[in-house]
Parts: C-alpha cells; structure tokens; sequence
C-alpha cells in the first residue's frame, strides 16, 4: 500500500529554519514513504549551503541507508515568497506544499511590523495567486502557524492570524488544492528559541535572562512539530486548523532544571515589547468548533461555507479555551520533561 508521501514532489518554503530542517530529515527517513523529490524553497544562500553540505555528510554509518539517493532527490532554490514570480517558478509540477517562511521574532516584528506584513500576510497571498494562475493543481498546501495567532498582541500573532484567514479563504477559491494549517506552541530548541538562549547563558556562567517569573509556555519537540504537519497533510479537511496537545510550564522552571543547581543567578529582565505572560493555542470561542482525536485537536473554520464539520460530542469538543496557564507542570516534572527530551546534549551538540 501507498505511503504518504510516495512519488510526492514537495516544497518547503523556508526549508533552512530549523523546523524545515527536522521536517526535511523526517522525509527522507522514509517512514511517510518515497517522494520523487523535495524542494527547499528560501531567500538565504548560506543557509541553503549549510543545509546542503550537513545532508551530504557521512558521520554515522546510518546515513547513507537514512539519506539515500538524497542528493539527487533533494534539491534548492533561491527565491522569496515576497515575489509571486518566484513562488509561481517553484511550484511547476508540485505535489505538496508546507508552508513554513515567516518572520517570526516577536520584537522584530514589532521594530519592523511592515516586512512582518510583507512576508507572513503578504506571502500567503502571493502563494495562493500563484496556485490559482498554474494549469497543474497542487493537492495539499498546509500553512504553519502559532499559538500567538491567538488573541494576538503583538505583530507577529497578528501576521500569522491573518495568514490562518488567507489560507481558509483560498480554499473558495482555489479549486482542487486543500488549504490547511498546524499550529505550534514553542518548539524546544528552534532557531531563536529560549532554552538554546538559556543554555549559551549557563555555559559562559553568565546570568541566565528571563522577562518574568510568571511566564508560561507550551513546549513540544521539532519531532511533535513535524508529526502535526503529517497529520494534517493526512486528515486535516480544507480550512481546517490541526493543534497538538503540549504541555505546559513555567518558565522559572525550565531554568531551574537547566541549571541543575549550579550558583549562577536568575535575571528578571522584563516584558519584551509584544510578549505575553501566558500562551493560548485555542480561544474560548474556537473551543466550540473544535474535534479532539488523539493527541490532536481539528479545529473548523467560521466561514459558513465549512458548514459540514466532523461529528461532535461533548467528549470530543474543548470545552474552554487551551491555555498555557491551566494545568501547569510542577517543577518535578520539568524536569522530567526535560530529561526525557534530552535538552543538556544540545549544549555540545545543537538540535
């Protein structure tokens, strides 16, 4: 039988990120199946240079058997998704696509809230356009976004909730193409994250930085990430958002179990311009268009046009909204988590 991504051709837009990384390696583990061939799509050569030459290295013996034929199958191209020219080139003869470029620095964004515009908001568009003006029709687009895509208050939740509403609205327009999107909470260890942050500080033995000792966040591996984003390519219907059940901690917690006891202070710096205390993956509103299968919460669009909605039960819909400061792990079993996750390696050997 068929695997998912058998003889699939695949784009990645932002394919160098680390979450583009983790997806492209999970691809050629070959659990999903066999694509005919996977484009990174970016603007930043030395990225696609790093990227390209980490795929050809040959460290473990398994290597060669993981990425086989790799090199042929696994290919680059410079382009921007500010640009529908250079988005409608990539997409000749694509199967599938994951959406993954984004300006995603939350006070970068709010420095810079007119290229957050250009990139998460006006890169969706420029997408669906250059889907609608091909003759071939790509199966499946799926978009990712945040848990800041929620009650925004700042600009980049705002880009990216405006960039949920693009991708559901070009499902009534796009025809033959099933628009999509995932949404994450904090990925363990991404480019830009906290806990690599966190890590650096502990090793030079300076102060570690954290803006409050209220702060809270969901937490999920790049691997949980990328299991999302198969699952909606899998079953996710047109319009609809997939969510991830995570845990929840606080963050005066992770940097205890970082610091494993070593003397090296604790620094409140502060709100960051845009951050929020608490995270929220899904509002009180949308808790009642919700489905929970598994690990997995299916969340329908508004739009009336999405009317037929999977069968829901009391059992199966949330009912509040899925919030980063309900059931908060206690600080023992952060550091279970972070144990189990394995976060000391990425001190010597990042994720």
């Amino acid at each position: 039988m068929n695997k998912l991504l058998d003889g699939q051709n695949i784009l990645v837009t932002g394919g160098t990120g680390s979450l583009g990384q983790a997806l492209v390696r999970r691809i050629f583990e070959g659990g999903y199946g066999e694509p005919e061939r996977v484009l990174v799509f970016s603007r930043d050569e030395a990225k696609q240079h790093d990227m390209r030459t980490a795929f050809q290295r040959k460290d473990r013996a398994t290597d060669d058997l993981i990425y086989r034929d790799h090199s042929s199958r696994l290919r680059f191209r410079i382009g921007d998704v500010r640009s529908q020219a250079d988005l409608a080139r990539a997409i000749d003869g694509i199967d599938m696509i994951i959406h993954a470029a984004a300006l995603k620095q939350v006070p970068s964004c709010e420095y810079f809230p007119e290229q957050a515009i250009d990139t998460n908001c006006l890169g969706a568009i420029n997408l669906v356009e250059a889907l609608r003006s091909r003759p071939n029709k790509v199966q499946v687009v799926v978009g990712l976004s945040t848990d800041k895509a929620c009650q925004p208050t700042n600009v980049m939740g705002m880009t990216k909730a405006l960039q949920e509403r693009i991708l559901v609205a070009a499902n009534l327009v796009s025809e033959g193409t099933r628009f999509v999107a995932v949404r994450y909470g904090n990925i363990v260890a991404s480019r830009g994250s906290v806990i690599p942050l966190f890590l650096e500080q502990i090793r030079s033995g300076n102060p570690v930085t954290l803006t409050s000792e209220k702060m809270t966040r969901f937490l999920m591996p790049s691997s949980s990430a990328v299991e999302t984003i198969f699952e909606a390519i899998k079953n996710a219907r047109a319009g609809e958002i997939v969510v991830r059940t995570a845990p929840s901690v606080r963050m005066t917690h992770v940097v205890k179990a970082l610091l494993r006891g070593r003397p090296i202070p604790i620094r409140i710096t502060g709100i960051r311009p845009g951050e929020k205390l608490h995270e929220t993956l899904i509002t009180h509103e949308e808790a009642e268009r919700t489905v929970r299968m598994g690990e997995f919460i299916f969340l329908a669009p508004m739009l009336p046009e999405f009317l037929d909605r999977r069968p829901q039960t009391d059992l199966t819909r949330l009912q509040t909204e899925l919030s980063s400061n309900s059931d908060v792990l206690d600080f023992d079993e952060t550091v279970s988590l972070m144990k189990a996750w394995q976060v000391d390696r990425w001190e010597t050997e990042p994720a």
